[in-house]
């Protein structure tokens, strides 16, 4: 028996209409669910096999109509969020709030409108947290702190919410997505800075999608209120390349 097989079961992912996204939404159509994708616009790409519900996941009345009109909800990955380089002197608080809304206050928002259908399904929440969590995030700092939020969340709410509910947060490192360019530049930028992981490569969105869909499964049916890495060995720290023992002349 395939314990990581989710035929008849619902998935529900925010924001899973592009990149990281689409990538997860996609893995749990393979997997046999049935997936229900959320966010602002609709994908440029249509996603085979997926809905498609427009909602502002940051409209907390709009969130709990979008779970209120589904007959069961299986599963949720609170994936929507993101931020624009933005130092921290060089906007207002306002402005740095809105990000920590996206990306914390709205999984939270949706994970309280889809409690009582997970709770009736013995379901499961994954959260999209980042490495930027767990380290200093300079030009993303209320998206880091966002994210570490996000993982001290998804402990909490293990705590509460066993044994009806799991949950568990996906730490991601960089992702090859429709907008690494932007962070990365050009082909040639994009495969120097995956050179500096240990895989020597960003990961995959289908990547994502599957470890997200291991958490979701009976495969993972003991695994609650835990982060697991998926960021390809993390970041060689730099002071081994500064140090000057241990290096041929």
């Amino acid at each position: 028996m395939d314990r990581t097989d989710l035929s008849g079961r619902t998935a529900v992912v925010t924001g899973g209409t592009r990149g990281v996204g689409a990538g997860v939404a996609q893995a749990f159509v393979r997997a046999g669910a049935r997936v229900v994708v959320c966010a602002r616009r609709p994908p440029e790409v249509p996603l085979e096999g997926c809905e498609f519900v427009p909602v502002d996941l940051r409209d907390a009345v709009a969130v709990r109509e979008l779970f209120a009109a589904l007959d069961r909800v299986d599963v949720l990955v609170n994936n929507a969020g993101g931020t624009p380089y933005r130092l921290l002197g060089e906007s207002d608080a306002e402005r740095h709030a809105r990000v920590i809304e996206l990306n914390l206050t709205a999984p939270l928002t949706a994970s309280l409108a889809a409690r009582e259908h997970l709770a009736a399904a013995r379901g499961s929440i994954v959260m999209i947290g980042s490495v930027s969590g767990t380290r200093p995030s300079p030009g993303t700092a209320a998206y880091g702190a966002a994210k570490a939020g996000l993982d001290n969340l998804a402990r909490t709410m293990a705590v509460e919410w066993a044994p009806q509910i799991r949950v568990n947060t996906l730490v991601l490192g960089m992702v090859r997505t429709e907008l690494s360019a932007l962070h990365y530049g050009d082909e040639d930028g994009i495969a120097a800075v995956g050179a500096t992981v240990p895989l020597g490569r960003l990961a995959e969105p289908r990547e994502i999608g599957e470890a997200a869909v291991f958490l979701a499964s009976d495969a993972a049916s003991y695994i609650t209120g835990s982060s697991l890495l998926v960021h390809g060995g993390g970041e060689r720290p730099a002071f081994l390349d500064a140090a000057t023992v241990n290096k041929e002349a």
